[in-house]
């Protein structure tokens, strides 16, 4: 059996992160860790050195960006794939389905389908 893929998950909405890491570790592929702010997703994501870690962009304490940045900083974390998670990227803005990719930044449209995320999270990861 291979190792399951560990995902961070780092946003402010609760009930997102509930429905995020049901249906990941529902699928048996993946080890979820869930962050309410970005304070607490940094003290993780050196903790459980994540795979990959999906980042709110808009969040009340610290920005999904200067989490990113803050991320990036970190010798012990800077290597980590991020992907953000915002509502103001939508399906439309991507021609290539769920996950857009701008400038240097990847960004999945929220709402997001299980299946959809599942294959974002993968490619994510085979890109890297």
């Amino acid at each position: 059996m291979t190792e399951p893929i560990k995902i961070l998950i780092v946003d402010d909405e609760e009930d997102f992160c509930f429905f995020v890491h049901k249906n990941l570790t529902n699928t048996g592929k993946f080890e979820v860790y869930v962050a309410t702010n970005g304070k607490y997703g940094l003290e993780l994501a050196q903790t459980k050195k994540p795979d990959m870690i999906l980042l709110d962009l808009i969040m009340p304490d610290m920005s999904g960006d200067e989490v990113a940045q803050a991320l990036k900083n970190n010798s012990e974390t800077e290597n980590i794939p991020i992907t953000f998670l915002t509502a103001l990227v939508t399906r439309e803005d991507s021609s290539d389905g769920v996950m857009k990719k701008i400038g240097e930044k990847y960004f999945i449209a929220k709402p997001v389908r299980t299946l959809e995320l599942v294959g974002a999270i993968v490619e994510r990861l085979e890109g890297c």
